[in-house]
C-alpha cells in the first residue's frame, strides 16, 4: 500500500508471516483497515503494482478505499485489469511507482505527473489532493498532454441522452523515441498517429462520435503500444506513458457497469475470504490484537463483506440477479 499523507505511522507495518512479515507471525490486520487508517488522516491510498497481489484489491475498489491506481510495469495483464475496472463503472486515476526492488532499477523510472491548479501551492498536500482528484499521467519518460472537448484529464464530459461528438487531443513529448500515440475508449484503440522510426514529439486531433457511457485516455510507447521500446534497468521496462480517463457521461443507461466483472470481483474476493479462514491464527483469548475487536476473525472479514454487499447493491440497481 502507498499511504500518501500520513501524519502518524499506520501499524503494524508489515503482517501475515514470512512473505511479507516476520517468521511464524499471524494475520493481524488487512490492507484495507490500513486504507482506513489512512483515510482518517486526511490522506490518499494508491494500490501499487496493480492488480498484484490480485485479490485484496477488488475489495479495496468495490469499498472506495482505493483512491488511485499504481502501473509499475509496460505490461498486458495491468493494462487488462484496470481498464477491467474502468469498464465496470469504478473511478481511478492512474499513478507510476520505481517499485525499486534492487540496484539495477534507478528511482523514479515509472512516476507520477499530476496536475496542481495555478491557485494552489505547490506542495505535497496539494500533490497528493490533486492526484486523487484524477489529472495524472504516469510515464517511463515521455511527457503527455491529453484534452477532450477543451477539458483536462479527470474531467466529467456530460453529452446527454443523446450522445454527441468529442474532440479530443492529445501530444506526447520524450527524450528518448516514441513509436504511436493512441486514443483508447472503453478499453480500446480508437485513433492513433505512428512514426516507424521513432519521434520525440507527435501530436493527435480526431473527433469521436459517443452515444452511451464511457472513458478516454491517451497512450503513447514504442510500435503499436508495445513495450518493445525499453529502459536498461533489470525489469526491461518499456517507455510508455499512460494518461488517466476523462470520463463521459452520455445516453440514457446510466453509468458504466459490467455484470461479467462483478462476478470476477466476487470471485476474487472470496478467495481472499478463504485465503483469511485458512491463514495462521492465535487462538481467541490468548493474544491481545491491537484493534481491540473481540472477534479477530470478523475483524479481517468485515471489509469484504462490506465489499461483497457494495457489489450485490450495483448488480441489483441494474437488475442483475444475485
Amino acid at each position: 500500500m502507498s499511504l500518501l499523507g500520513l501524519k502518524e505511522p499506520v501499524m503494524p507495518w508489515c503482517s501475515d508471516g514470512a512473505d511479507e512479515a516476520e517468521m511464524g507471525g499471524n494475520m493481524e490486520t488487512t490492507l484495507a483497515r490500513w486504507a482506513d487508517a489512512c483515510h482518517e488522516q486526511g490522506g490518499v491510498v494508491v494500490l501499487p503494482h496493480a492488480p498484484n497481489p490480485n485479490g485484496e484489491p477488488a475489495a479495496l475498489i468495490a469499498t472506495g478505499r482505493a483512491d488511485a491506481l499504481e502501473m509499475a510495469a509496460h505490461n498486458p495483464f495491468f493494462h487488462l485489469e484496470y481498464y477491467r475496472y474502468l469498464n465496470a463503472g469504478y473511478r481511478l486515476p492512474i499513478a507510476g511507482g520505481t517499485d525499486k526492488m534492487d540496484s539495477g532499477v534507478p528511482v523514479g523510472l515509472y512516476r507520477t505527473y499530476v496536475y496542481i491548479p495555478p491557485d494552489q501551492e505547490f506542495n505535497y498536500e496539494n500533490w497528493t489532493k490533486a492526484l486523487k482528484r484524477g489529472n495524472t499521467f504516469l510515464s517511463g519518460g515521455p511527457v503527455l498532454r491529453f484534452r477532450a472537448n477543451g477539458q483536462p484529464i479527470g474531467s466529467t464530459l456530460e453529452l446527454g441522452a443523446d450522445g454527441g461528438t468529442v474532440e479530443v487531443e492529445a501530444s506526447v513529448s520524450s527524450i528518448f523515441p516514441v513509436h504511436t500515440l493512441q486514443i483508447v475508449q472503453g478499453g480500446e484503440v480508437v485513433a492513433q498517429v505512428d512514426e516507424p522510426s521513432g519521434a520525440r514529439e507527435l501530436s493527435l486531433r480526431t473527433s469521436l462520435r459517443v452515444s452511451g457511457p464511457t472513458w478516454l485516455c491517451a497512450r503513447c510507447g514504442g510500435p503499436d503500444y508495445s513495450p518493445a521500446l525499453y529502459h536498461f534497468d533489470s525489469w526491461r521496462r518499456g517507455v510508455c506513458a499512460h494518461t488517466s480517463p476523462i470520463y463521459v457521461s452520455a445516453g440514457t443507461g446510466g453509468d458504466l457497469f459490467n455484470a461479467d466483472t462483478m462476478m470476477y470481483m466476487l470471485t476474487l474476493i472470496n478467495g481472499s475470504l478463504e485465503r483469511i479462514r485458512r491463514a495462521p491464527q492465535w487462538k481467541p483469548g490468548t493474544v491481545t490484537h491491537h484493534h481491540g475487536h473481540e472477534d479477530h476473525q470478523q475483524y479481517l472479514e468485515e471489509p469484504f463483506q462490506q465489499a461483497i454487499a457494495a457489489i450485490h447493491r450495483r448488480m441489483h440497481q441494474h437488475g442483475i440477479p444475485h
